[in-house]
């Protein structure tokens, strides 16, 4: 059997047997396999850490026809592949003489022993390898904010949020910033490097950032740290939600996404110290490529119903496909960097909704599109967009995002570089998905139209 955990002579990787030895070491008795399905829910299955050695050498296997948009039943066995490098003690479940610990899986085909297609992860390194081979390494820092409400007496979510606080706000205001600090703590003990959080914009909203890392530590990074936020605000008796707008009429939640390309010899190549901007043709380049792409990335960046609550013009969220060097009103950003190492764009539209592999390699599969076909890349609008009328936006070519999830997978079907980068089956069940999700809202009566129109007309 071909296995990246197993060294030539049969016996396990140095990086597997680390595993297992830490694993005696911190007294784990149960491990958490964990991978993603194609919606960005994350799945496990449990084992004793005794059968951590049979993992590695021979995998677990699983019922793939249980997971959204896997296999049919008469296609179901598929096999769990851990990655020795994501093992991670989890900080909430610690006790005095035990621990439990989660390691991250690649999903193999059991019939054919390769990479199965349809998981995200393995989409992710596919986008990963495109780069590879044009001679770039892709590497990426996400901001995601998330919510924290307090729960009712049965423990069920409410939208109470229990702060007064606003951006960058301090207790007593920010109450909640007892409840960052354990979740800072939870995810440095996972091995995360936090750069810094904070309350944001909206009551009850924050946001922690962690270090700039390759795509593919990044995507598992985002996965991970949605599981840490929401298990440490539970044992606050509070719950955390990624949801982008679970409030109307105030700020939602994104999750901005900074990324850029090095070389194979480490030099920035998205850096120009000779470009106005400090961008290399390079970088506009793959800039161009996501404004190109936008609409239909967007189908996969901002997934639900929901998203398109909070892409709407007013509240500090990106509706305008355009870039900007100075403005947030624009789609894409060009942050200011102080070394030619940290030259960047930075994606203001998807939201922590988002299957993160599936994100990413739409954003990446767009952005080396803009480079393989030399896109020419717009000048940037450094007005704020949100005062344009229709009028000014025609002249400056400023095109808008989908409103809503229909219109977003609608430019998804329509565009095969977007489509080729989640490949065949993920992209005909992400599709399949999200059909039947926006079917579903449309059907739906809204209290607001109850308390609108039912005793108007």
């Amino acid at each position: 059997m071909t296995d990246d955990n197993l060294a030539t002579d049969g016996g396990l990787s140095a990086e597997a047997q680390r595993v297992l030895d830490e694993i005696e070491e911190k007294n784990v008795d149960f491990l958490r396999l964990q991978f993603t399905d194609i919606l960005g829910t994350v799945k496990n299955v449990s084992i004793p850490a005794s059968q951590a050695e049979k993992a590695f050498d021979e995998g677990i296997y699983f019922d793939g026809s249980s997971i959204e948009g896997f296999v049919r039943i008469q296609e179901s066995d598929m096999r769990l592949k851990p990655d020795p490098s994501t093992f991670a003690v989890l900080p909430w479940r610690k006790k005095e003489d035990s621990a439990a610990a989660r390691m991250l899986c690649d999903v193999i085909d059991t019939s054919t022993g390769e990479p199965f297609a349809g998981d995200p992860r393995y989409v992710l390194k596919q986008a990963i390898e495109r780069a590879n081979d044009m001679g770039f390494e892709v590497n990426a820092a996400p901001e995601p904010e998330f919510f924290l409400f307090e729960e009712d007496e049965d423990g069920r979510a409410t939208t109470v949020t229990g702060d007064a606080g606003g951006y960058f706000d301090l207790a007593p205001k920010d109450l909640a910033s007892d409840v960052r600090r354990d979740i800072i703590y939870g995810l440095e003990e996972m091995g995360f490097e936090v750069e810094a959080s904070h309350h944001e914009v909206a009551q009850g909203q924050h946001e922690i950032n962690f270090t700039y890392d390759d795509a593919l530590t990044t995507a598992d990074n985002v996965a991970t740290f949605r599981a840490v936020v929401r298990a440490i605000a539970a044992e606050h008796d509070l719950h955390a939600t990624f949801m982008p707008k679970p409030i109307a009429r105030i700020n939602g939640s994104g999750m901005h996404t900074h990324m850029s390309l090095f070389t194979e010899d480490g030099e920035n190549a998205f850096h120009d110290g000779d470009d106005e901007f400090d961008l290399s043709e390079t970088a506009k380049q793959f800039l161009a490529g996501i404004l190109e792409h936008a609409p239909a990335i967007t189908a996969v960046s901002n997934p639900t119903v929901n998203s398109y609550k909070r892409l709407v013009p007013g509240y500090e969220a990106p509706v305008y496909v355009a870039w900007s060097d100075r403005n947030r009103s624009a789609l894409i950003r060009k942050p200011a960097a102080r070394v030619p190492a940290a030259s960047r764009i930075e994606a203001r539209f998807p939201d922590p909704s988002c299957n993160p592999y599936l994100a990413f390699a739409a954003l990446i599969t767009a952005g080396l599109d803009g480079i393989e076909q030399g896109l020419d890349c717009p000048d940037p609008v450094r007005e704020n967009i949100y005062e344009f009328d229709e009028e000014k936006r025609e002249e400056y070519g400023i095109d808008t995002l989908p409103t809503n999830l229909g219109e977003a997978v609608d430019a998804l079907e329509e565009d095969e570089v977007i489509k080729g980068a989640l490949g065949d089956h993920v992209s005909e069940k992400f599709v399949e998905a999200k059909n039947a999700e926006f079917s579903e809202y449309i059907v739906e009566v809204s209290e607001w139209e109850i308390d609108r129109y039912l005793e108007t007309f």
